[in-house]
């Protein structure tokens, strides 16, 4: 067994450390990639390889002192890692069983490929070329995966939206201000603003325009395939200095204190909304039956899928919205008062 040397001041040895809010996985995945990493370079240095795995050298001790405990299966039975970080320099042998790189599942490679496939559509992505040889080199990795598939069918966006990035291009490379005619599923009408772009953005399988939006006043992301017209304007865009980026690191929901939480139970048929809407928490019942509760900023839309499910859900709280849904249902029913046979 190959010595080691703790670089740690004494009053830290001994006491391992995470990333903050590292999970366990999160850190078997490092673990795995830290192996080959240091193999293909027969010695790696200490401070390379941390910053390579965004850690800091303590934390990098760590995972060595962990990965010294392992024991393989070959090449003889239970044989424990070799490895050294003596003089700030990591070696590791006999470690067979880990010495390749991990590998893409389909799924993961398929999800990559759409990605990288997105951004080839917008514009100024930057270095053309290097995405088309990283999509091709991950096409021949993932084989008849990566091809097309009767299931699934990969476009980004729609024609409208195709020609939404056209206008949206333009006016982004000029500096302009867009005039837009936008649909807002939610209200379900078309909306008339004005907005001084910022960038194009893709997030959860759409592009979206990010930009200022002089009707609301504030930073709003458009869903480019829900431009119903769109026109750059001759009058130079003016963003605020004050004007943020929207994270869309973690997904575009954004709750707020103003949000109506509302609970709705849902049938086997209607257990669709689950998967559909964020929820914030989700319950079985007996049956089949599913009650979810979310929020929302506009309970119209609530109404709307609450009588859009009928039978297959039916709204729980708040109280007043479930009055206000069975007015919309007895308004809706005397429309057939009349109705002739």
């Amino acid at each position: 067994m190959t010595s080691r040397a703790d670089p740690r001041p004494a009053s830290a040895a001994g006491k391992p450390s995470r990333a903050a809010g590292e999970t366990a996985t999160e850190r078997l995945q490092r673990l795995l990639a830290l192996v080959p990493y240091v193999l293909r370079r027969n010695v790696a240095g200490m401070a390379e390889t941390a910053a390579a795995f965004g850690i800091t050298e303590r934390e990098l001790v760590d995972d060595l002192n962990l990965l010294w405990c392992v024991e393989l299966r070959s090449p003889d039975p239970y044989c424990p890692i070799d490895l050294s970080y003596e003089g700030g320099e990591i070696v590791v042998s006999e470690a067979e069983g880990i010495d390749r790189p991990l590998r893409l599942g389909v799924d993961e490679a398929c999800a990559l490929l759409i990605a990288l496939r997105m951004l080839t559509e917008l514009p100024d992505v930057g270095d053309g070329a290097a995405l088309a040889r990283t999509i091709a080199k991950l096409e021949a990795a993932a084989g008849a995966a990566a091809g097309p598939s009767a299931q699934v069918a990969v476009a980004v966006d729609d024609v409208a939206a195709q020609s939404a990035v056209t206008a949206v291009a333009d006016a982004l490379e000029r500096g302009r201000r867009l005039h837009i005619s936008y649909y807002v599923p939610g209200r379900d009408e078309a909306t008339e603003r004005d907005v001084d772009p910022m960038r194009l953005v893709v997030s959860e399988g759409f592009t979206y325009l990010e930009g200022w939006c002089r009707r609301a006043d504030a930073v709003r992301l458009f869903r480019l395939d829900r431009f119903l017209a769109v026109e750059v304007l001759e009058v130079p865009k003016n963003v605020p200095p004050t004007a943020q980026h929207v994270d869309v690191d973690h997904g575009l929901f954004r709750p707020s204190p103003q949000d109506v939480h509302v609970v709705l139970e849902l049938g086997p048929r209607g257990r669709w909304v689950a998967d559909y809407y964020p929820c914030e928490q989700v319950t079985e019942l007996p049956d089949g039956w599913l009650r979810i509760r979310l929020r929302t900023p506009d309970t119209r839309l609530a109404r709307r899928l609450a009588l859009r499910l009928g039978e297959d859900g039916r709204l729980v709280s708040p109280p007043g919205l479930v009055s206000e849904l069975m007015s919309d249902a007895r308004a809706a029913l005397s429309n057939y008062d009349n109705w002739d046979e």
